[in-house]
């Protein structure tokens, strides 16, 4: 970014020209009336036009940082990576190998409680709300909202129900 295409506040402008000048690119000042969340605010807009970086610690301005006020950034303000844990991270790709191409299964997943609820209304006979609450744990009123909800208006299940005595049974149909 050029410095004229960078737009900044007077605030991320006064911290990156403070930690330009005084502390060699690390950002350890901000104005007194910037406190707790505005700060993180104040480095979170200059991270996100690339003006700062991190080093996983602390906060350096970067070479856009430089740039945008119109200074030369000095060589040892870059940073620079580790060699020892650039090997470390190298070694640790090379090692790893996902769970399905080491020759392992991978653990099969439990049946959700849609796919429980869902089985029940398969059957011919159908199920009562009294059913799908012992064999889910839920509410009533949770069933009846999954019915509507999540089986009939987001999987487009068609679901019927009858009255037959005293209980009403739902199937899809």
């Amino acid at each position: 970014m050029s410095a004229s295409s960078t737009r900044i506040t007077a605030s991320q402008h006064s911290v990156l020209c403070v930690a330009i000048q005084n502390t060699n690119g690390k950002i350890v000042w901000f104005p007194e009336h910037i406190k707790g969340g505005a700060r993180q605010k104040v480095l979170e807009g200059l991270a996100k036009r690339d003006l700062i970086v991190s080093d996983g610690v602390d906060w350096f301005v970067a070479t856009a940082g430089y740039e945008a006020l119109g200074c030369a950034q000095p060589a040892h303000a870059t940073l620079a990576a580790d060699p020892e844990i650039e090997a470390a991270v190298t070694a640790a790709e090379a090692a790893w190998t996902p769970a399905a191409q080491d020759g392992t299964q991978p653990k099969p997943r439990r049946p959700s409680k849609q796919a429980l609820v869902i089985e029940l209304l398969q059957r011919p006979q159908g199920v009562t709300i009294a059913q799908v609450c012992a064999a889910t744990g839920w509410l009533a009123h949770t069933v009846r909202g999954s019915f509507a909800g999540a089986l009939k208006k987001k999987l487009g299940l068609n679901i019927v129900s009858d009255k037959q005595g005293s209980e009403r049974t739902y199937r899809i149909a």
